[in-house]
């Protein structure tokens, strides 16, 4: 590494970091960074905001050490640099906290974070692959880090954004939350996107991901074959598939490709597989998976479609809302091959099922006989249907359904 260019990397960097505007203030739990001294790690797709809550947290610290990786300069950077790096770096200022972004561009880097934490660093990386991640946290830093998984914008922190207050309920503010619902589901949490409202933003970060991430990294020869299936996964996002299906419709030799594909754009956090619930995880592997897409406005502003997809598009918020809230989920069939799209474990299990309109009486009780009938075979009393706009309490042998808005529920105003 040039020594020169080193030194006029820290420089930019540092002063980048002292203008950089420090956005939404998000909505997480980052006493748990700030009152621990082990690794703190930040990961998430590109352009969720791990930078701006890096330089969040770092800002309650006196000082301290900012360099981030993803910059081109850095390109001939080794794990031999490392020292270098920290001398500079302590040069002109002295400061035991370090911030560290996508530390996964540097072979190595997780011997250099290790030093840094038993001299007593306090350390924070981010990195935007969440199996590179965490293969390499387990292997040399077991018990010495603590996680957070960063998503786009959550609709509180969305609203936040909009300055609207969801806790007023006069007839203005609620026309006001109704809208701002309305966009966030079409246009998904992407900060600068919602700062630009340029959906260009949101190609680039689809090739940068689809390009930088993935075929770069991997290696990935069947580019052609790749995209497709990417493409094809964002038009068809919340419908069961499985890897014979896929590789049949996209002309696949093997399903061994799609796995692995899949699995890279699940690490990339592109993507997300959803198994079916069971007690034997041979059969969870085996059965039909669900795919749901990080971000509604990036899915609608690169895959093809042929409808407003709002069932879609409103089921595929639910799932992220839950991984943002770090719930393990599944989907649900019945003995008789009912589905319920979401059951996860609190106490006992919770069930969910999401429609955007049950005005149609069809759908009210092919939506309400799943949750029954689940209710019964699991011994569970209650249970939630999250719909566009509609409240109700619904008595059942089985037990209480109720109905409950979305946005009600990604409030948390329904308790």
């Amino acid at each position: 590494m040039d020594y020169l260019i080193l030194q006029q990397v820290i420089a930019d960097q540092k002063m980048l970091a002292a203008r950089r505007s420090r956005g939404i203030k998000r909505l997480i739990d980052t006493g748990k960074h700030l009152k621990s001294k082990q690794i703190s790690v930040i990961s998430g797709i590109r352009r969720s905001g791990k930078s701006t809550l890096l330089l969040q947290l770092a800002d309650q610290y006196p000082d301290f050490h900012y360099i981030t990786f993803d910059d081109e300069r850095l390109i001939n950077f080794q794990i031999s640099d490392f020292n270098t790096l920290l001398i500079e770096l302590n040069k002109y200022h002295s400061s035991q906290t370090i911030l560290i972004d996508e530390v996964r561009n540097i072979t190595g880097w997780e011997r250099f974070v290790r030093r840094l934490h038993d001299e007593q660093y306090k350390v924070f990386i981010s990195g935007s692959n969440s199996k590179l991640l965490s293969s390499e946290l387990a292997t040399h830093l077991t018990g010495r880090y603590i996680k957070t998984e960063l998503f786009p914008f959550s609709f509180p922190e969305y609203l936040q954004f909009k300055q609207i207050d969801y806790k007023k309920k006069t007839t203005e503010n609620l026309g006001k939350l109704s809208g701002a619902f309305d966009g966030y589901l079409s246009n998904g949490g992407f900060p600068e996107f919602l700062f630009s409202n340029d959906s260009e933003f949101l190609h680039r970060i689809y090739e940068d991901v689809i390009y930088r991430d993935l075929i770069v990294r991997f290696g990935i020869k069947n580019v052609k074959g790749f995209k497709n299936l990417v493409q094809y996964l964002f038009t068809n996002f919340t419908r069961e598939t499985n890897y014979n299906s896929l590789a049949g419709i996209l002309g696949f030799n093997s399903t061994t490709s799609v796995r692995d594909y899949v699995s890279f754009l699940s690490e990339s956090y592109l993507v997300f597989e959803l198994y079916r619930y069971d007690y034997s995880l041979k059969k969870q592997y085996q059965s039909n998976k669900k795919i749901y897409v990080i971000d509604n406005g990036l899915r609608n502003a690169v895959s093809f479609r042929t409808s407003q997809d709002n069932g879609r598009m409103l089921e595929n918020l639910v799932f992220i809302e839950l991984k943002r809230r770090g719930l393990e989920c599944w989907f649900y069939k019945t003995k008789n091959n009912l589905e319920v799209d979401f059951i996860w474990f609190l106490k006992e299990p919770q069930l969910a099922q999401v429609c955007y309109d049950l005005t149609n009486p069809v759908t009210y009780k092919r939506e309400t006989n799943a949750l029954e009938t689940a209710m019964k075979e699991l011994s569970v009393k209650s249970s939630v249907i999250l719909s566009y706009n509609e409240r109700k309490e619904i008595k059942t042998p089985a037990g209480v359904i109720r109905i409950i808005p979305v946005p009600d529920w990604l409030t948390g105003l329904y308790f």
